[in-house]
């Protein structure tokens, strides 16, 4: 028997790899389900606190209903603001996707295409349970017929296609063209990926996000919840995420974690969150696996024409983002220790990067 050989500094790369992931997680603090989440300051987080008002007055000029600001897991700021109905911060669309307030004044939003990063997270999930395999057709777990598309062209469409935007339907799923080789933002090919979970968990979205992700993590306000215009439309948007900054900032929080919350292992799926927060195609960099990416040197938006450089220049390159209509937000920075969420109306176009300039400027 030949035995392999491999490097002792490839072993000792691998332990140091291991060891900073390790250790990343340990420093991470994890709120409990209930009773006091801990804050910290911004001076023991590396931020001058009168430059860090600049962001939250920011925030609020731009129409802003919640923001919470972790540092490790810990509360660095958060603010609640109340959008009244009529006033110059609300919008009739506003007033139909805001789905009222906690008890401690957060306020709770259907955070749109929030939720598809959501849906990621429980796709790999499935895929750690030996449920799923994304690089199969979707046919193999909703039958044939599930699109519009010849049966012959839809059995070349794979739940990767639907969750990297290159299925090669339009909204209506008709075909277009070859999947996997063009780009294009597509919630009504995203939708079926909730069908496909929950054909294979034999359970509704609603339970399958309480049981694998609300429940273990403590968000205690978030549901999913028929929409008022459902019966109107296709099955793309019939349902919404309702949630608040606070339990965002969970969901944002286990991400950083790499999937974990404190002990427990949320994801049990090596390698799943790494590719999902890796870009997918090469015609959008900036696209993951329903979620978007700071990394990438070109970048284009949901609608609009792609254009040079990162998705928000003012971050650093590792953030990731879970994005949605009305500027809903849950950013992401390991390199920074942040995490960050945003409720609210629409913001000023800009507002991702002026919003990060401020925070960048606010650091000692």
């Amino acid at each position: 028997m030949v035995k392999k050989f491999v490097p002792t500094t490839i072993i000792s790369l691998v332990m140091v790899l291991l060891g900073s992931q390790q250790s990343r997680a340990q420093d991470l603090y994890f709120p409990p389900s209930e009773g006091i989440w801990e804050t910290i300051s911004h001076e023991k987080a590396g931020f001058d606190k009168q430059r860090f008002q600049a962001v939250l007055d920011f925030a609020q000029a731009n129409h802003s209903s919640g923001l919470v600001v972790l540092y490790k897991g810990r509360i660095l700021a958060e603010k609640a603001w109340t959008i009244e109905k009529g006033s110059p911060h609300s919008s009739r669309r506003y007033e139909r996707m805001a789905k009222g307030r906690t008890a401690d004044g957060q306020s709770i939003e259907d955070v749109a295409s929030v939720q598809k990063s959501v849906v990621s997270f429980l796709a790999g999930i499935a895929v750690g349970q030996g449920k799923l395999d994304i690089t199969k057709p979707v046919s193999t777990y909703l039958g044939e017929g599930w699109s519009k598309a010849p049966l012959a062209k839809e059995k070349a469409i794979t739940v990767h296609h639907l969750m990297s935007m290159t299925s090669g339907l339009n909204d209506a799923l008709d075909y277009k063209t070859t999947p996997g080789s063009k780009w294009r933002y597509n919630t009504g090919s995203y939708s079926r990926v909730v069908l496909v979970l929950e054909s294979i968990f034999g359970q509704s979205i609603s339970h399958i996000t309480q049981k694998f992700i609300s429940q273990p993590i403590g968000m205690r306000d978030s549901q999913w919840v028929l929409r008022p215009w459902a019966a109107k439309i296709d099955i793309a948007n019939k349902s919404g995420f309702t949630t608040t900054p606070r339990d965002l900032a969970r969901f944002g929080l286990m991400i950083q974690a790499g999937g974990k919350w404190g002990d427990q292992d949320i994801l049990q799926s090596p390698g799943y969150l790494k590719k999902s927060l890796t870009s997918s195609q090469k015609m959008n960099p900036a696209y993951g696996l329903l979620w978007w990416l700071n990394s990438g040197k070109e970048f284009r938006p949901p609608t609009g024409t792609r254009r040079s450089g990162s998705m928000v220049s003012t971050a650093p390159s590792d953030l990731v983002g879970a994005m949605g209509a009305l500027g809903r937000k849950v950013y992401v920075v390991p390199s920074l220790g942040l995490v960050v969420t945003r409720l609210g109306n629409e913001p000023e176009k800009n507002f991702d990067s002026e919003l990060w300039k401020r925070i960048m400027t606010a650091r000692n």
